[in-house]
């Protein structure tokens, strides 16, 4: 058992409870070692098997260090197991539905029987639920459109949860006898932000030898089916594995075949046929006759002619008179064009960038002090960071008001005495208020090397009147970071309602940046949305919203999603040096 999958034991566990209306106590018991699990770097497995004591953990106490330890060794959690039988699980899903909540679900099903998903759309399809107090029309409007979602998003992986789920897989394939070489290619090789399944590919002496590794793999819940050259697994997760063994003279085409988007593989195809070619997973072939069947037989070759290249990306891009195109930029966007008139963009890379300006410290949500977080962006090499705690708005996260924010640039003065070799930046996360005013006093606005506007409330309201509210935010002066500008969190919270085409042109207009939050549970701005932004010449910035130190190592998300952007180090203001980056972004 992973950490994503522990975690979400004991996540289900205490929903179960919560909708039993359990002890608050035991309910935050089971959520705090959720957030816990989901910090650590280390396994909680090797934990278990190494014998550590758990309990050193934050927020992990005997009973719940039995409970990861029955979860580790067994695959299941008894308790889970009997509040099942006392809630219907099926409840869990209910819980899930953005604006719904444990004490809602409970409703639905004391009152209308409601035990399950399909129950609910029913309910409310019939006019069921807006009958019933507390909910009403537009709430039942709400469910619908949420349960669409909801089916949608469930079928699909975010990309930060298929390398946790990956990680352990591809380190037990690499154990198998004879594997040469061992590669993921599908949309996960192209860094999508969520994906559906995984195709694996093996370079191998013994395909049978590779077959049985994954079959034999620990996380595997069942076997959808075995062969000589593809074997198909799926995880206790529920992600699908395909796995293809590839013979080493076609390896180069099968990885570009099975990278490649579907519409970036038909254009490949469309372009080898214009210079009598035919490429294909087994490689690129002559053509020997104009009239030739379509017919491909045994490893695709027996109505093909001479074999020209396949044994690498580059030997097949080559012999199409390409150069290799990074993963990230094969999804039929024009990269084939560029490529051929040799203009391809030096996309950004990780090392590229030299700060990271959004983050917290507990001086409001975050987890780590302003002294360890100003200590882990030195360990990562940066020139500067800025501490950007939320204002007074948050309430519940502590966000600051004037007398605490003054106090918090008094120890970043004392911090900042004690680093000379990185700039702390004063900055602040400032809530976009519903009429659009900041949440923050002109005056202390003024002082702030970083303003990052963002909304954390009022999620619901319509298309125009959102627009209208973030518009007049980004018009005020100190406006200088629209922060995770869509407020999405994939596959649990839908993207605002708001007119991004006219958001984007305001911040051209009035020279605000836009925020590409690296967390992968966020990636906001999506791709589109930063190639519109590239092509308006707005400026982007790569940041993590950390509020653990931790949480600094997701910037790797944020590059690859520029990437698909095909963003350049010259997009990205955090990529320039402090005296650049403090004009830039002024």
């Amino acid at each position: 058992m992973e950490n994503i999958e522990i975690a979400r034991v004991l996540r289900e566990t205490a929903d179960l409870l919560e909708i039993q209306a359990a002890n608050p106590f035991r309910i935050r018991a089971y959520r705090n070692a959720v957030r816990t699990i989901e910090s650590q770097t280390v396994p909680m497995r090797k934990l278990v098997e190494e014998g550590a004591n758990l309990t050193e953990l934050p927020a992990i106490g005997k009973g719940m260090a039995e409970n990861i330890e029955e979860i580790v060794q067994t695959g299941y959690l008894g308790v889970l197991s009997e509040l099942s039988e006392q809630v219907p699980e099926g409840l869990i899903d209910l819980v899930k539905l953005p604006g719904l909540g444990s004490k809602k679900a409970r409703k639905l099903w004391d009152e209308l029987g409601i035990e399950s998903i399909e129950d609910l759309e029913k309910a409310a399809a019939e006019g069921c639920v807006a009958e019933l107090a507390g909910f009403g029309t537009k709430t039942e409007e709400r469910i619908l459109e949420e349960i669409e979602n909801f089916r949608t998003n469930t079928s699909r992986f975010r990309i930060g949860e298929v390398d946790d789920l990956l990680s352990p897989l591809l380190e037990h394939m690499r154990t198998v006898p004879g594997i040469q070489r061992i590669e993921v290619a599908g949309s996960y090789r192209r860094r999508c932000e969520t994906i559906g399944d995984i195709d694996l590919l093996a370079l191998a002496s013994d395909s049978v030898k590779v077959s049985e590794g994954l079959v034999g793999f620990s996380g595997v819940d069942r076997v959808l089916g075995s062969g000589l050259t593809k074997t198909s697994v799926v995880l206790r997760s529920g992600l699908q594995v395909d796995l293809r063994v590839v013979p080493a003279d076609s390896w180069g085409a099968a990885l570009t075949y099975f990278t490649g988007s579907k519409e970036h593989n038909i254009k490949l195809r469309q372009r080898a046929l214009e210079q009598q070619l035919r490429v294909s997973e087994y490689g690129v072939f002559e053509i020997p006759d104009e009239s030739l069947s379509d017919t491909i037989g045994e490893r695709g070759l027996a109505s093909e002619g001479k074999m020209v290249a396949g044994d690498s990306e580059e030997s097949v891009y080559e012999a199409l008179g390409l150069p290799w195109l990074p993963p990230e930029m094969r999804e039929d966007r024009g990269e084939l064009t560029v490529a051929d008139a040799n203009q391809l963009p030096n996309l950004i890379e990780l090392s590229d960038l030299k700060g990271d300006v959004h983050m917290h410290s507990t001086w409001s949500d975050g987890r780590d002090s302003l002294e360890k977080m100003v200590q882990a962006c030195k360990s990562r090499g940066y020139e500067y960071m800025a501490i950007t705690d939320h204002s007074k708005a948050l309430a519940m996260v502590k966000g600051l008001d004037a007398e605490k924010l003054s106090r918090q640039w008094i120890e970043i003065d004392e911090v900042q005495s004690r680093h000379q070799d990185i700039r702390i930046l004063r900055g602040m996360e400032v809530d976009i208020l519903r009429d659009g005013s900041l949440d923050l006093e002109d005056e202390l606005l003024d002082r702030l090397d970083i303003v990052i506007v963002s909304i954390h409330s009022h999620f619901r309201l319509e298309r125009l009147e959102q627009t209208k509210r973030v518009l007049k935010a980004l018009s005020h002066p100190q406006a200088m970071i629209f922060g995770h500008p869509t407020g999405r969190i994939i596959n649990r919270r839908s993207p605002i309602e708001i007119d991004i085409e006219e958001i984007l042109q305001a911040c051209a207009e009035f020279g605000v940046a836009v925020e590409l939050n690296s967390n992968p549970s966020r990636l906001d701005l999506r791709d589109t949305h930063l190639w519109r932004a590239r092509e308006l010449n707005i400026p982007v910035l790569i940041t993590t919203d950390a509020h653990r130190t931790e949480g600094l190592d997701l910037a790797h998300y944020g590059v690859e999603q520029a990437r698909r952007a095909w963003l350049t180090p010259q997009h990205v203001l955090n990529t320039r040096s402090i005296d650049d980056f403090l004009t830039g972004i002024g």
